[in-house]
């Protein structure tokens, strides 16, 4: 089992909220997303969260669904996995 360790994060923590989570669990994407570097799923949780209109929070949402399924792609970069 992958654990949150985001005890080496020197940015905010940003939290889970509900309509993220609901979404990972709908697209099986729960485990891509743990198996990203914590710090990966915080920026992705940060963006998504700071967008001010409702519409530019799903956009966000949807590319990082897209990327997770994708699997070589982190904020539209090329993304190696370990």
């Amino acid at each position: 089992m992958i654990q949150d360790d985001f005890s080496s994060l020197s940015r905010p923590r940003y939290p889970m909220p509900d309509f993220i989570e609901e979404a990972l669990k709908k697209s099986g994407l729960k485990i891509a997303y743990k198996s990203r570097p914590p710090y990966q799923q915080n920026d992705y949780i940060g963006w998504i969260t700071r967008a001010k209109r409702e519409s530019t929070r799903q956009k966000r949402l949807d590319q990082m669904l897209s990327e997770l399924e994708r699997g070589d792609v982190y904020m539209k970069m090329k993304y190696t996995p370990k």
